[in-house]
């Protein structure tokens, strides 16, 4: 996009303008969809930047009804990954024929019989993702975004065409994509796909205008997408992003993607049209979540030190403006759970940034454990399941195959791959996969490659074999000493150094054993008035196995929590108390 942008005569001077949220820029992924228009010659082109990731897949669905093309970009080198397959799939089923960028041909790797064989998978792809002829007579273009330039034919050892640009995509675009087909002399229609809310305009839909006319001043108002009225209104301003900025409009009509103020509470989904507009347009198929986590008001010992929003009427707040503007997150209250929301998402990402985000923001939570979302079905209870694809070492597949298979795991395929590599394919439930990115890391020394998305919804597979070991449970208030840890550390490993706070009922290690067990971190060296008879040994401890939000998400078990502030992440068991969790234990069996 930013060469696309550079070309059309607007150059940020900055790398992945259109990744503009924090978290993307820290993480190097694209989290929710942007638009933008360009201007190439008398043509109008407006381009959406969408995630690829599966946990933002309600990004993807959303917008997919704002555009008439695709351009889908692999690197010659890899090939399609995981996350391709995704994106495309969710294309061709809207109809979409997608245009095909091999990129990165300058590099040594893209060979033309290296480009040749990517160009079958992606056809091959395409055909298993059920695409007609027309989708799979795509068309093929050779790029380097780097170099910033495009090519129809794949240069001489990808070495850059001379007076080599952008502009044979742009060409291949306008030829390529047809034309909004909108009727002009319609009632007014908008498909909202994107809700943003400032403090002076209040509520800002965004969406294509599929049908008519609006003009600033215009009455209009909102059919929601359950099918009941909404409120009327009467807009105030109508705008577009062209290049890097923002365009005010005294009109739209059908085929504009357009930012509308005044329309009322338009939520995404919901249609905004004239008051003659009898029926909502269709919102198109939003898959529904798979994974949820509970959220609650920080109730630990060391609540209330770190953060500035307490509450749980501040946790609802944020929670909602949350899902009013992500269109696959639901956020549902807890029925006898007080102050307690469930969240559910489409995975362990969307929930881990939405938490993140928050600690920033100031919040203190304690989270549940994550858990997937079951069905109903014919009398039989349904899970979730996910297609993975690891691509290791030949030495490392009996590790990698064992770990899955205690997760539930079913091995699909296993094919060789060129320099000693493996391709492994599984079918595992998603509960199984919860935490298994770190664990993955760690079998493969971080040579492995990862890739995961929801496949399905199938039979429920049975409870999970034991994947984790037991834990080393705090039984004091205070902070950690230099001597109760250097005893400690012969029981397991630890999660607390040496003047950690820390609380009864606080986990601050992962136990040697499959048991759990209770430690007093906070004991001091008992001083005498009797003279040794030699010096003291020294102790010396191995630096603390350091816990990031998304190791904490994969690693809590059920009886325990997270406690989320803005400089600490903490677990622990629900029951404080050692007594009681004792009582539970016998009462359950």
């Amino acid at each position: 996009m930013d060469r696309l942008l550079a070309h059309c005569g607007h150059s940020s001077g900055q790398e992945r303008f259109m990744d503009s949220n924090v978290m993307e820029k820290e993480r190097g992924i694209t989290i929710s969809s942007k638009y933008t228009s360009l201007q190439y010659g008398k043509y109008t082109l407006n381009a959406v930047d969408t995630p690829g990731h599966a946990d933002f897949g309600g990004e993807v669905e959303r917008i997919l009804g704002m555009v008439d093309g695709a351009v889908l970009l692999v690197d010659a080198n890899e090939g399609p990954l995981q996350q391709t397959k995704f994106v495309v799939e969710k294309a061709l089923k809207a109809g979409i024929r997608p245009l095909v960028v091999l990129n990165k041909v300058d590099r040594s790797g893209a060979t033309e019989q290296r480009c040749g064989e990517v160009e079958s998978n992606i056809f091959d792809l395409f055909a298993q993702m059920g695409a007609t002829e027309e989708q799979l007579d795509f068309q093929v273009l050779y790029a380097s975004a780097r170099e910033g330039w495009a090519s129809t034919s794949l240069p001489e050892q990808g070495i850059k065409p001379e007076g080599a640009s952008v502009a044979p995509l742009l060409d291949a675009i306008v030829k390529h994509v047809p034309p909004p087909a909108g009727d002009l002399g319609a009632p007014f229609a908008m498909l909202v796909a994107m809700v943003e809310h400032d403090a002076f305009l209040g509520p800002i839909a965004t969406g294509r205008v599929a049908a008519g006319t609006a003009r600033v001043g215009d009455r209009v108002r909102v059919l929601h997408h359950t099918g009941n009225p909404g409120e009327e209104g009467r807009l105030t301003k109508i705008w577009k992003r062209s290049g890097l900025g923002r365009l005010e409009l005294e009109a739209a009509g059908a085929g504009d993607i357009v930012s509308v103020t005044g329309a009322g509470t338009a939520r995404i989904a919901d249609t905004v049209g004239s008051l003659d507009l009898e029926e909502a347009l269709a919102p198109g198929i939003i898959e529904p979540p798979t994974l949820s986590m509970v959220f609650s008001p920080n109730d630990s010992p060391l609540a209330g030190r770190e953060g500035t929003h307490l509450t749980g009427s501040k946790i609802g707040e944020r929670l909602a403006a949350e899902a009013a503007t992500s269109v696959s997150l639901r956020v549902v209250p807890v029925d006898g759970g007080g102050e307690a929301f469930e969240v559910q998402a489409r995975g362990e990402l969307q929930l881990g940034l939405l938490i993140e985000n928050m600690r920033r923001e100031g919040f203190e939570l304690s989270v549940s454990p994550p858990r997937v979302v079951y069905r109903e079905e014919g009398g039989h209870k349904l899970e979730p399941l996910e297609e993975v694809i690891c691509e290791i070492e030949e030495e490392q597949a009996g590790s990698v195959i064992e770990a899955l298979s205690l997760r539930k795991a079913e091995l699909v395929e296993m094919v060789p791959q060129a320099g000693g590599k493996q391709r492994l394919v599984f079918e595992a439930p998603s509960r199984g996969l919860i935490g298994f990115r770190s664990a993955f890391a760690t079998l493969t020394r971080g040579t492995g490659i990862l890739h995961r998305a929801f496949a399905r919804y199938g039979r429920f597979k049975g409870a999970l074999d034991g994947v984790r070991k037991g834990v080393l449970i705090s039984t004091a208030d205070g902070k950690t000493t230099l001597h109760a840890l250097g005893s400690l550390e012969a029981r397991g490993s630890l999660f607390a150094g040496v003047g950690t706070e820390v609380y009864a009922g606080m986990i601050i290690g992962e136990c040697a054993r499959d048991n759990n067990m209770e430690v007093n971190p906070v004991r001091e060296k008992k001083l005498t008035n009797v003279r040794a008879s030699g010096a003291d040994e020294k102790t010396y401890l191995t630096p603390p196995r350091a816990m990031t939000l998304e190791d904490a998400i994969g690693y809590v078990a059920g009886d325990e929590l997270m406690e989320v502030t803005p400089k600490s992440i903490r677990l622990r068991k629900r029951m404080l108390d050692s007594s009681q969790r004792k009582s539970l234990k016998r009462k359950t069996g």
